[in-house]
């Protein structure tokens, strides 16, 4: 038996389904968020669904978060990306996501959340930082990607966020 969804006001986080991928393809699609394939969605629902959670209002998603557990490091949960529709902007669901994410069964061994931001990418920066305060923990900050990695033009270096160690239990 599934567990019953968590809910914050009228918004649900929910395990996704396959059926949630073409949804949050198209939030992507909608926003400023480097744009992946809508396989990359359908797949990450398929086979990431216990390190990936979708934020739903009225039964539409308004959110998510796609994240894995790399295989050589079982402690840390990588956040590949996170979207928000413009209407739940400004009201914490990033951060709500994130907390839902870490609370996880599939994260039950993880303690530490990892990240790759841009320089540019202030609201990210202030998300990882904020949930670094929240679980009164540390976010270091790394080198990852040079932009010379990076096969298109104006393609920003990657910084490695690392909040933790976190503890949920």
């Amino acid at each position: 038996m599934a567990p019953a969804p968590i809910k914050t006001g009228s918004v649900q986080f929910l395990k996704p389904s396959v059926e949630d991928g073409a949804a949050m393809w198209e939030l992507v699609n909608e926003s400023t968020l480097d744009q992946n394939s809508a396989y990359k969605y359908i797949m990450m629902c398929e086979f990431f669904a216990e390190t990936c959670v979708v934020a739903k209002e009225n039964d539409q998603v308004v959110g998510f978060v796609t994240a894995f557990i790399p295989p050589e490091r079982q402690d840390v949960v990588f956040v590949w990306q996170i979207g928000v529709h413009s209407s739940q902007r400004g009201k914490g669901l990033a951060s709500k996501l994130l907390h839902e994410l870490v609370q996880r069964e599939g994260c039950s061994e993880v303690n530490y959340v990892e990240a790759t931001v841009t320089p540019s990418n202030e609201a990210s920066q202030a998300l990882f930082r904020r949930l670094a305060r929240s679980f009164e923990t540390i976010c270091e900050v790394s080198d990852c990607f040079a932009e010379d990695l990076f096969p298109e033009d104006g393609h920003e270096e990657e910084l490695t966020f690392r909040v933790g160690p976190i503890k949920t239990k």
